[in-house]
């Protein structure tokens, strides 16, 4: 890109991201918020609906990118194998059906369920797998918003998922669901699909299920959008209106069909009438909070006769989890501070209580019975430059896989206790995975063997590397960076010799000070720095402005790695 195509919105910095050999990251405003309204116009087909979309989920996309090393993501994608594997055990299914209503033990024709959602937290050195789901929303929201990216430098160019993964992606969905028809022995073609959930009109990810019946459209396939008692079972057919349902995509929190308005849906269940996914026996074995509980259990897996391999990756991924019982009252309540509560039948975060914001009230309840106890592993955090949402966002990590496979991975950032969408500036966000030692750095074009780079250190010294292309239009006035208003940093323009792609040394540096006004345009209180000047020794350097050993550090690891 050009000094004068920067996006005046971008911002960029150097977060305390933590995990793996992850040591440094641009955080530039990757969302581009007029892709996105493209791309939602293009798959919905309709500017009105897109319009009342886009204002229904305004904190659905993230404005950020999460970055993960490689070694996080490969140690993820190994437990999301193990379980695999312990699920595939007959005394798992024994002892996790021997707990569910009797629905789960019925046969589910060999169907896999479709979009299990495995959530992590990764913070430092510390994996934790929160919750496995059976019904994960979201996919699509992730392709859209991968088709509404800026690209604000190279290195992040080349780590973006762009419009051929979420493309091929969307084609892994639908092959999905005619995975399921084939494994439940349906011979004839997939013709009709009910995605089900209660009132889903009223559901946060309703446009969601637009995206999903106009993606199914346009692979023949027809999609309906139906509330549970809007179906109805006539003459061993599961019908709304006139159409003959094939296959239901499950979306409800009733896991178990057990409400009324579930009836007609559990007869043509138990009937093998229909091909249900997610089914009632893929939550029983997986998503049950309570399963946890052996999960994180090494003497428990063994007894099940889970091999060595196995249990050695989960030893190290699996929060210990406890049921809550009376009897261990008192124990769990001293301890409250380094537990989490949650309901072993719940989803998402609700009704999910932090120790140590529990009061006597709500105590009682948890002790009424159906909740577990699981250590707390603390969430990933996300340094970002936007002053409405404070210094840091919270993160987890979201794997999208089906029969055991990786399809997608996805980041939700967020401020509070819990996961949620009511974050200015939160949402889904697109992950980034780095290798070993690789950073993502957003320096000038390399000229006769140098670059330049440029970090912004703030008022408690934390270093955000800012993209040079942005810097340069910034210093000519030409852009303003709105998420850096009314802000006064120290600046650092390092010039470094280059090999190849990679940064070598420095051979000159700058450092002043910089403000920005109200609007977010560039002014500086000193002379700017001289970018990608010959490597003659600093000049017009202020020494007020000189960093710590701490904040040279992070830089030099910010550019060359730990």
């Amino acid at each position: 890109m050009t000094d004068t195509e920067v996006d005046a919105t971008a911002a960029c910095g150097q977060g305390t991201q933590e995990g793996g050999d992850f040591s440094g990251a641009c955080f530039c405003e990757t969302l581009d918020e007029a892709q996105l309204a493209g791309a939602l116009t293009h798959e919905l087909d309709d500017l009105g609906i897109s319009r009342r979309v886009l204002s229904s989920w305004a904190t659905a996309f993230a404005r950020w990118p999460v970055f993960i090393s490689l070694a996080d993501w490969q140690r993820m994608t190994q437990v999301v194998g193990a379980i695999e594997k312990v699920v595939s055990l007959p005394a798992w299914h024994e002892e996790a059906l021997r707990l569910a209503p009797a629905i789960a033990s019925h046969s589910p024709q060999g169907a896999a369920s479709v979009f299990f959602g495995y959530d992590f937290h990764v913070s430092g050195s510390r994996m934790g797998l929160i919750e496995i789901n059976t019904n994960a929303g979201g996919a699509l929201v992730n392709t859209l918003l991968a088709r509404a990216q800026r690209k604000c430098c190279r290195s992040i160019q080349r780590l973006q998922p762009g419009a051929a993964e979420a493309a091929a992606f969307e084609t892994a969905i639908v092959g999905m669901f005619r995975s399921e028809w084939r494994l439940a022995k349906r011979t004839r073609p997939l013709r009709c699909i009910a995605i089900v959930d209660d009132s889903p009109e009223q559901q946060y990810l309703y446009p969601e299920f637009l995206l999903m019946q106009r993606l199914l459209a346009r692979h023949g396939i027809r999609a309906l959008i139906s509330d549970p008692s809007q179906l109805a079972w006539i003459d061993g057919v599961l019908r709304y209106g006139d159409e003959t349902v094939d296959l239901v995509y499950n979306r409800l929190t009733d896991f178990y069909l057990e409400s009324a308005r579930s009836a007609a849906l559990k007869e043509a269940y138990l009937q093998d009438a229909i091909v249900l996914t997610p089914h009632p026996q893929a939550h029983a074995l997986y998503a049950d909070k309570r399963r946890l509980i052996t999960l994180s259990d090494d003497a428990a897996l063994q007894r099940l006769g889970t091999p060595e391999h196995v249990r050695s990756v989960l030893r190290q991924a699996i929060p210990a989890t406890t049921l809550v019982t009376v009897r261990d009252a008192d124990a769990l309540w001293e301890r409250r501070r380094n537990l989490f509560f949650k309901p072993f039948a719940g989803f998402g975060s609700r009704a999910a209580y932090r120790g140590d914001k529990l009061t006597k009230r709500v105590w009682q309840e948890i002790l009424a019975g159906g909740y577990v106890a699981q250590e707390i592993v603390a969430p990933g955090t996300r340094v970002t430059a936007a002053p409405e949402t404070g210094t840091a966002m919270k993160f987890d990590l979201r794997l999208y896989a089906y029969a055991g496979h990786v399809q997608w991975t996805a980041a939700r950032l967020y401020q509070g206790q819990t996961t949620n969408f009511r974050t200015p500036g939160g949402g889904f966000a697109p992950v980034y995975t780095l290798a070993a030692g690789e950073t993502a750095r957003c320096g000038s074009e390399a000229r006769d063997g140098h670059a330049s780079f440029v970090f912004l250190i703030d008022s408690i010294g934390a270093v955000h590397p800012l993209p040079h292309s942005l810097y340069v239009a910034l210093a000519r006035g030409e852009a303003a960076s709105p998420a850096l208003a009314g802000q006064t940093f120290r600046a650092a323009d390092w010039y470094v010799r280059m090999e190849g792609s990679n940064p070598k040394e420095v051979v000159n540096e700058w450092y002043g000070w910089v403000q920005f006004d109200t609007t977010g345009h560039l002014d500086p209180t000193g002379e700017p720095p001289l970018t990608e000047r010959a490597a003659s020794g600093p000049s017009n350097v202020d020494s007020s402005a000189f960093p710590t050993e701490k904040e040279r550090a992070s830089m030099h690891s910010a550019l060359f790695g730990a």
